[in-house]
């Protein structure tokens, strides 16, 4: 069915909701044919999609058409199948999140629904602690306020790996008629969650606490208009630490009014935070993403305020768990991702932990906490665009975990005479200076996506010219190429090359699982500052270049 077809038939449906209709028919040809020619697909992170009328839009039908899909393998996992469904504030967050609890109760599903916005680590951890087969999060994460998600989670509170999420994708392929997809019966089966889970959520995070330090510091938190206020000032505040937030973005406006980026990994998302940590003279700044599952930083240093990347984050993190935990576990575990900084590894190492790296996306350190139940001890899992989880009672990232422990390690080195800044240099002067970097090509669209698959092909079957390329990882394929020599690489199959050269450099393409963005990452390790900077300036631009000819 061509996308004509897939839009007259959804412009003759007799019982279309009337907004989309009317958005329909003041379609273009153009915005005709990007709506209706592909649909909704999940990524690393869900699904993710502008709203609106359409196939490759997200709307009530496509979020009912996925309920069902995932309804029917919530039932195959457990005939008494029970659900906990959560949402974040952006536009027609709450709608979908009652509309997905209605097709599952129509199902004989029970659903378990948040009656607010909630993060995403609370859906995890509401999913186990529920016991429910399964759970739902409605959020875009820091998308542009134009879009909204849906993320499925298993009984474990993780996100479905490929294997359990192409089960679902089969069994939404499998619906003709998603128009009549039945949301009136067995409504009794809607369950709100009552604030039991919400408190024994709070306890959790607060037990991530390790030392106790003197809460000698001022702190600015925000969560960009998002989830992060209904518990980020409570906790903090509950631990005794001086919060100040900043207002304007503590009210849950989808339009993200007074932020120009909902984006912690973007220097904008902090300016009001810098404006109000001038005011009062705040040693921290922490800002959450709309669903608060990552945390951005910003540190007063030398009278200056300076953000921290992810990466650096995790090893100041992670160094302050290893190096002043009084007794560490015997057979601890680190778990990272291959897109994500060495430097944690090289620290994870000193302390004889077990590192484990993954694929991009948060459920694969998930799935491998599950695996090790038993076996070992989860202490510390990290990706490089700022997530990380402390305590796998969650088995997703969590940015209130996050930021607690951030302001315990600000405390900690502010007695020592430290910012968190002096606590990663310090880090660097043990183990060398490292420097990752991301690099963004936004390329939207039909003709976006076949750029980036034009751009990968051509990584993928030839040779690079960048000096020093001794190993070239390829994940589609499954394989590793390194000085002639092929091996397999054990784990599932995603589009991502990745390059390995002889001075430890790196560097990564990867396609964006939720926005229409190809990623190219790198990471480079110096004796000094000056050289790990200017080699990464070379690395970069030498793999650019042959990007942008492409």
């Amino acid at each position: 069915m061509n996308y004509l077809e897939k839009y007259n038939l959804w412009l003759n449906y007799k019982n279309l909701d009337p907004s989309l209709k009317e958005e329909m028919l003041n379609m273009t040809e153009k915005e005709k044919e990007e709506a209706f020619t592909n649909d909704l697909e999940f990524g690393t992170g869900g699904m993710r999609g502008i709203l609106g009328a359409g196939t490759n839009r997200l709307n009530k039908y496509i979020i009912k058409k996925a309920t069902y899909g995932f309804g029917e393998y919530l039932l195959g996992q457990n005939p008494k199948a029970s659900c906990v469904i959560a949402h974040d504030n952006r536009h027609m967050s709450k709608e979908f999140a009652l509309e997905t609890a209605k097709v599952l109760a129509s199902m004989g599903i029970v659903a378990y629904l948040s009656n607010d916005l909630r993060p995403t680590p609370f859906l995890s951890f509401a999913t186990r602690k529920l016991g429910a087969t399964g759970g739902i999060m409605i959020t875009a994460s820091h998308n542009p306020k134009e879009y909204n998600g849906y993320k499925i989670y298993d009984a474990d509170g993780c996100q479905l790996t490929p294997k359990y999420a192409d089960m679902v994708i089969d069994n939404i392929n499998k619906i003709n008629d998603y128009f009549e997809i039945r949301t009136e019966k067995n409504q009794e089966l809607i369950k709100y969650i009552d604030e039991d889970v919400d408190n024994a959520y709070v306890e959790m995070v607060k037990n991530v606490s390790i030392n106790n330090v003197k809460k000698d510091l001022k702190i600015v938190y925000t969560p960009l208009h998002g989830t992060g206020s209904v518990f980020g000032p409570r906790i903090l505040t509950e631990e005794g630490y001086d919060i100040h937030c900043v207002e304007a973005q503590m009210v849950h406006d989808p339009n993200f009014s007074s932020v120009k980026s909902a984006n912690p990994e973007e220097a904008d998302a902090f300016i009001e935070s810098i404006n109000l940590g001038n005011k009062i003279g705040a040693d921290l700044l922490l800002a959450t993403d709309p669903d608060a599952d990552r945390v951005g930083i910003a540190v007063k240093h030398n009278g200056e305020y300076v953000l921290l990347n992810g990466n650096q984050t995790a090893s100041i993190v992670l160094n302050y768990i290893l190096s002043t935990s009084k007794k560490l576990p015997e057979n601890g575990y680190v778990f990272t991702t291959n897109v994500s900084s060495s430097l944690p590894v090289a620290i994870a190492k000193k302390y004889n932990m077990n590192v484990n790296i993954v694929l991009t996306g948060f459920k694969f350190i998930g799935e491998k906490a599950k695996e090790i139940e038993g076996k070992g001890t989860y202490v510390f899992g990290f990706e490089e665009s700022y997530g990380c989880l402390l305590s796998d009672e969650v088995r997703d990232k969590d940015a209130m975990q996050a930021c607690l422990i951030i302001a315990e390690a600000a405390c900690y080195y502010k007695e020592q005479g430290k910012s968190l800044v002096d606590a990663l240099n310090d880090i660097f002067e043990e183990y060398g200076y490292y420097k990752e970097g991301l690099v963004n090509i936004s390329l939207k669209g039909l003709e976006g996506s076949k750029k980036i698959n034009e751009i990968m092909n051509f990584f993928r079957t030839n040779d690079i010219n960048v000096k020093g390329i001794v190993t070239k990882e390829d994940y589609k394929l499954q394989e590793a190429y390194t000085n002639g020599e092929t091996s397999k690489i054990d784990l599932p199959k995603s589009n991502v090359i990745k390059y390995i050269l002889d001075d430890d450099s790196w560097f990564v393409l990867r396609p964006s699982g939720t926005e229409p963005k190809l990623k190219v990452y790198f990471g480079v390790k110096g004796n000094t500052n000056k050289m790990c900077e200017d080699r990464f300036v070379s690395l970069k631009a030498e793999v650019m270049n042959i990007v942008n000819e492409i």
